[in-house]
Formats: structure tokens, C-alpha cells, sequence
């Protein structure tokens, strides 16, 4: 099903979905990601019953049991503030398939469109202006989802592409999966670890320093298969590094600012959740 985007001004609030790896495996990087958000101007909401998104029973063509994780998940975020996503993948299950789990209903119609993945929302919501801070060799993996779904490649690379003093390299094969596919790697590993396999060898022979990714469970599987084979390259979530390496421009920082007190002086605000 392609949606077309639509892209709403820039909010005064939003919702955070960390997702369940992130919550698990790396809780800084929703830090993170929060703080970047923030710097925008920005009140970021997070839910703290959130959960899995349901793609795992979804894949695995259990959709009832999807329908039931979907329903829960969408309860939580009532108010009409945009629920913005730490992975293409999460993003992708929520903005598209849920529509697909409720063909019917307006209301699951409304809440797809306005879920955004978090370069998105920053490229073509807040309209990012940044500059580099110190320099960085860095190799970029997007996942299958990120890519084909939500199409979100193009925004991770212009996020990137202000950010003067980081050089992005090119890896072969880029758009080829690294052999996670949430349950396809439990399902079929000995695929799984071919396909990974063949991901690290492009991943490394680019020479960058740092592997970068939105998505954490392409970073897991990546960061498995080079342990298992002995190599080290660091890798990091996409929010860390665009926190640590960038600054808004000192326009946006008046701006921002501005935005910042217009909100302290608005009625009371409402408490995080």
C-alpha cells in the first residue's frame, strides 16, 4: 500500500516510540534522540507502558495477535502529537500495516499518518539546520524496512550531509539486507549468517572508523556477526551520533529558543508521561 506523506508543521509536542530494542539494548540512544528533539523546541512525550510494535506476530502471520499488540499500542497515544519512531522498521509496521490490520477504521487511519520515523520528522518536519562537530569516517547501514517503506535512506543521508567534518563512506551492495528480518534469522539462520557475513566484509573494506544505523536490530545482528568472526568496528545508533556530531546553527538557536519560551508562557504545561 503507498501512502502518500503528508507533512504537518512543526509541532509543539510528541510522542516518543523508542521501540523494544532500544529499550532493551541501548536506552541512551532514546535519550538521545529525546535531547535532539528537544533542541528543536520541542516537548517530547514518552509513554512508558510502550511495548513491542507487533511486527514480530505480523511476519510470523499471526495477525491476531498483531491486531491485539497494535490496539494496545495505539491506546497509549491519545492526543493527536505526531509518535515519532526510533527504527524504519517499527515505523514501516505502524504506518503502513496497521492500516492493513484495520482496513476499515478512520480512527487507525489517523493514527498511521502521524507516525514518522526520527530522521523524517527532523529533515522534513523541523526542518533541521546544523553544522558538524569534529570529525568522523563513518559507513551507514539502513534496514530493508527504513529503505522500501518508509523511504527514510534519503533523510538519514541529508541529516548527515550538513554535517560538515563527517565523511560517509560508500559501502558495495548498500541496499542488500544484512540478514536480520526480525524472526528470519531464528527461522532460517544458516541464510541469515551468509547474508551477514556478506554485509560485514562491504561494511569493513569501506575503511570507515564507525558503523552507524537507525535501526537497532540490524546493529545487533552486525555487531554479532563481527564478534563471532573477531573484527571490531564500532557501531552506534543514528541519534548518538547525530547529537554528539552536530550543533543548530546559530539562527536556529535563537529560534528555537524563542520557540522555547513561547511554550513556558503558554498555559500550564502538561507533565511528561
Amino acid at each position: 500500500m503507498k501512502v502518500m506523506r503528508v507533512y504537518p508543521a512543526k509541532p509543539a509536542d510528541v510522542y516518543l516510540y523508542a521501540t523494544c530494542l532500544v529499550d532493551l539494548f541501548d536506552p541512551v540512544a532514546g535519550l538521545d534522540a529525546i535531547a535532539l528533539i528537544e533542541r528543536e523546541g520541542i516537548r517530547v512525550h514518552f509513554v512508558e507502558k510502550q511495548t513491542c510494535c507487533g511486527q514480530p506476530a505480523y511476519t510470523s502471520g499471526h495477525e491476531e495477535e498483531a491486531r491485539k499488540v497494535a490496539q494496545s499500542q495505539m491506546a497509549l497515544f491519545p492526543e493527536p502529537w505526531p509518535v515519532v519512531v526510533l527504527s524504519g522498521s517499527c515505523g514501516g509496521m505502524m504506518h503502513h500495516h496497521y492500516r492493513r490490520l484495520f482496513p476499515e477504521s478512520p480512527e487507525v487511519a489517523d493514527f498511521c499518518d502521524r507516525v514518522f520515523e526520527l530522521t523524517e520528522f527532523l529533515a522534513r518536519i523541523c526542518r533541521v539546520r546544523w553544522h558538524g562537530v569534529g570529525e568522523a569516517s563513518i559507513v551507514m547501514h539502513t534496514s530493508c524496512s527504513a529503505r522500501r517503506e518508509m523511504q527514510v535512506h534519503t533523510t538519514a543521508r541529508s541529516l548527515l550531509g550538513q554535517l560538515d567534518g563527517v565523511t560517509l563512506h560508500e559501502q558495495a551492495y548498500e541496499s542488500e539486507c544484512c540478514g536480520f528480518g526480525g524472526t528470519f534469522s531464528v527461522r532460517h539462520p544458516h541464510i541469515s549468517q551468509a547474508m551477514v557475513e556478506d554485509k560485514t566484509r562491504h561494511l569493513l573494506a569501506t575503511g570507515a572508523d564507525t558503523l552507524v544505523s537507525a535501526d537497532w536490530g540490524c546493529l545487533l545482528n552486525i555487531k554479532g556477526s563481527l564478534a563471532y568472526q573477531g573484527r571490531i568496528l564500532p557501531a552506534t545508533h543514528l541519534a548518538s551520533f547525530l547529537l554528539a556530531h552536530s550543533r543548530p546553527d546559530s539562527d536556529e538557536i535563537a529560534h528555537n529558543g524563542a520557540a522555547v519560551s513561547d511554550l513556558a508562557h503558554t498555559k500550564e504545561a502538561q507533565p511528561h508521561v
